[in-house]
């Protein structure tokens, strides 16, 4: 059994009469010693339910960047509202890369991820807030703006609030001009703050 486990976890971009291979073994393979047969496995898995749990389960201990690779574009794919929650952990993870690499996973994530990034955005570590706010930079979400003037208009942490107001420049409508003049007022001593305030302010009275 073992033999036939070992090769069935060892194929390649070479293969080209790969096995079909069930759900169990698939994720036999994302344990395997062998890194191409788990990057393959991460591939497949994707089209099995149950996937997501042992996707985001595996990210806890892969050092290889291609199976890493591989398993964040499969949950990218899912539409299973367990990815986002299940991504989110990692948020706190002391791999700066791994963290990266979530981040641009999330960006990419449909309105599943909306209420999950909604208790991020209130989470008690501002770190992870300004996490959130860096995810909410992203096309794919419509209320990107209103969460962002929520931040300024709340968000005690100078540093939360100026990685929100940076986010703002750039998408910020005519809504976000009270709040940004608000948050001006919330931190005067700010140099930056106000900077950046000012910036987006120029930009929305050149809309």
């Amino acid at each position: 059994m073992a033999l036939v486990k070992g090769k069935l976890c060892e194929l390649t971009d070479r293969d080209t009469d790969q096995p079909e291979r069930n759900f169990e073994q698939l994720a036999a393979c994302l344990e395997s010693a062998d890194a191409a047969g788990r990057r393959h496995a991460a591939r497949e898995i994707g089209s099995c339910p149950g996937a997501a749990a042992v996707l985001v389960a595996r990210l806890k201990s892969e050092q290889d960047l291609a199976v890493r690779e591989a398993i964040l574009s499969s949950l990218a794919r899912l539409c299973d509202p367990s990815v986002p929650s299940g991504l989110a952990a990692y948020l706190r993870s002391e791999d700066a890369a791994l963290r990266n690499e979530v981040i641009e996973t999330m960006k990419r994530l449909g309105a599943e991820i909306a209420p999950v990034l909604r208790l991020l955005l209130s989470d008690t570590d501002p770190d992870v807030r300004i996490f959130a706010v860096n995810i909410l930079n992203s096309e794919r979400n419509p209320q990107a703006e209103t969460w962002l003037i929520e931040v300024i208009q709340r968000d005690p942490h100078v540093n939360v609030c100026a990685t929100a107001v940076d986010l703002l420049c750039e998408v910020g409508t005519e809504a976000a001009h009270d709040p940004l003049v608000g948050l001006k007022a919330r931190f005067p001593s700010e140099a930056y703050i106000q900077f950046a305030a000012d910036l987006a302010l120029k930009r929305i009275r050149e809309i």
